[in-house]
């Protein structure tokens, strides 16, 4: 895949799942505990973009970036992803109403109770995979599973590995 086609295509992907593990790489003492988020947009730029519920220590005490890991996976979709990346911790309030389409009870929950986090993706491992049991409910169906399950070694599928890298406006 070039790397021009890639950045529409992971906000496809990513935006089809919507949701993602969210682990901080750091090897800080305090650090963002492992949880899961909720995308809000992923920019033409490869940036994902998500809130975090505030932790209860003060918010200057944490690393302003770090290294992470996303992982997107959704029940019943035929593909998962895994993103590594750097992730930064967002306190400007410019920032956040650069956001656009944020209605404002979220803008004033965001510095209360929540922080906004972005991540640019540096590498996408994106994972295609059949359903298991993809068969008819019928004798042929049966048949097939019963074949495959004798002979058929599991297929082990590679990951298809994208670095996204943005397009300059020209």
């Amino acid at each position: 895949m070039r790397h021009a086609d890639s950045i529409p295509f992971l906000q496809d992907k990513i935006q089809g799942i919507g949701s993602a593990l969210f682990y901080n790489l750091s090897g800080g003492v305090l650090k963002f505990p492992t949880t899961i988020v909720s995308i809000l947009k992923v920019d033409e730029l490869a940036n994902i973009w998500f809130f975090m519920n505030r932790p209860e220590q003060q918010l200057n005490e944490f690393d302003r970036e770090f290294p992470a890991h996303m992982q997107f996976y959704r029940k019943g979709k035929g593909y998962y992803l895994q993103i590594i990346g750097k992730a930064y911790v967002i306190n400007d309030p410019e920032e956040l109403n650069s956001l656009i389409g944020l209605p404002d009870e979220i803008k004033e929950k965001a510095f209360k109770e929540m922080v906004l986090v972005k991540v640019k993706i540096g590498s996408a491992q994106y994972y295609p995979f059949q359903p298991r049991f993809a068969y008819k409910s019928n004798l042929l169906g049966l048949i097939n599973r019963f074949y495959n399950w004798l002979f058929r070694e599991p297929a082990r599928t590679e990951p298809y590995i994208l670095r996204p890298m943005p397009r300059l406006g020209f």
